[in-house]
């Protein structure tokens, strides 16, 4: 006895083409949004205002300014620490931000029938 597959109207074939242009919408959304939160600086502060850093969304540090009074040579530990703290807080910033913009991007995808 031989099977026959019923013939398709071709309906799956459109929801395929629609689900990749979607994807596809989708990819580029993301490609213009990461070279857009690459540009964008993050700036942090530690110390009461006294060390700020600033690093962009890549991450790179761009900037590390320390107010005077707070540069003591006897104490130059403390200093390495506030510097750490406002470059570690800027960073988390920059990631932060790009993880929230990825998720509202990629939120848009609708599987039917997964979700």
């Amino acid at each position: 006895m031989k099977m026959r597959l019923p013939k398709g109207n071709g309906a799956g074939m459109g929801n395929f083409q629609q689900l990749a242009q979607q994807a596809q919408k989708i990819q580029q959304e993301m490609d213009e949004a990461t070279k857009e939160l690459e540009n964008k600086l993050y700036t942090s502060t530690s110390g009461g205002g006294a060390i700020e850093v600033t690093v962009s969304g890549k991450p790179e540090v761009k900037s590390i300014v320390i107010k005077p009074e707070v540069v003591d040579v006897d104490d130059l530990e403390m200093l390495s620490d506030m510097i750490i703290a406002a470059t570690n807080e800027a960073i988390k910033q920059a990631n932060n931000d790009k993880e929230s913009t990825m998720q509202s991007i990629s939120g848009q995808v609708h599987l039917p029938g997964l979700f």
